[in-house]
């Protein structure tokens, strides 16, 4: 069983040590760093400290010694915004140096992106985004958004007051398979399940994969609402996308 004493970067160790106090998430960020080399560390590291000149030079490294864009992608650019995403999430760090990390990522994402797109030609998958209905909160989105963009998705943002339409009229027109909803206020997160329940009566809620997020959502309230996942940060906003776009992927094989 890895320890936080396995990882070989220190500041990382710090940030870990220091932030990350949901033993959950605390174990998976063990798990992940300490399995990585010391340079998708010190991407990571660079990311989290919003350094957009060091996260280029890293990357450009990384590539150099033989790293996969994907790996580069996924274990420093995303780990490390992974952290920056629980740190916004509990009120470490603030809306100016969650956009000074996205720029750092942006930086390494520069090398990535033609990598990707010479391998596989198509974005990772298409995904919806919005804000339910009632509600005007748009940070955790916008975060989820840009690590989704850094991941190689194609994000269309329906941005903040979202009605049950608009989620339906933008699948059907992006011929999206993902849809995210978003609510920060508890009086406006059953207008997730009012959003579902309209897919549902427009007869396309088998077409897509729901999730959902928010401070004040919990796997329950998604299962009750019919959700087909949870995502309870930007990290993990991620991973689900990517898991629906791989299966997706797999079904058309």
């Amino acid at each position: 069983m890895p320890t936080i004493d396995d990882i070989q970067n220190e500041d990382i160790r710090f940030e870990i040590g220091e932030y990350i106090e949901r033993p959950e998430e605390f174990e998976r960020f063990v798990n992940l760093f300490s399995s990585i080399v010391p340079l998708l560390q010190d991407i990571a590291a660079a990311v989290i400290d919003g350094d957009n000149g060091l996260a280029d030079e890293l990357t450009q490294q990384a590539l150099a010694d033989g790293i996969t864009a994907e790996t580069i992608m996924d274990d420093g650019l995303i780990g490390g915004m992974g952290i920056v995403g629980v740190k916004f999430r509990e009120n470490f760090m603030f809306v100016p140096e969650v956009l000074a990390c996205a720029r750092a990522m942006k930086a390494g994402m520069a090398h990535i992106e033609p990598i990707l797109a010479a391998h596989g030609g198509e974005p990772a998958g298409k995904v919806i985004m919005g804000t339910v209905k009632g509600d005007l909160h748009d940070i955790g989105k916008n975060l989820c958004i840009m690590m989704l963009r850094g991941a190689g998705f194609e994000v269309y943002d329906l941005g903040v007051d979202t009605s049950e339409d608009e989620f339906i009229d933008a699948v059907e027109e992006y011929d999206a398979y993902i849809v995210g909803m978003s609510a920060l206020l508890t009086t406006t997160m059953p207008n997730m399940g009012t959003t579902i329940e309209a897919f549902i009566d427009a007869d396309i809620r088998d077409d897509v994969m729901i999730m959902v997020g928010g401070a004040p959502v919990t796997q329950e309230f998604a299962d009750d609402m019919g959700a087909d996942a949870y995502g309870k940060d930007a990290l993990s906003c991620v991973s689900l996308a990517t898991r629906f776009s791989r299966a997706l992927a797999s079904e058309a094989a």
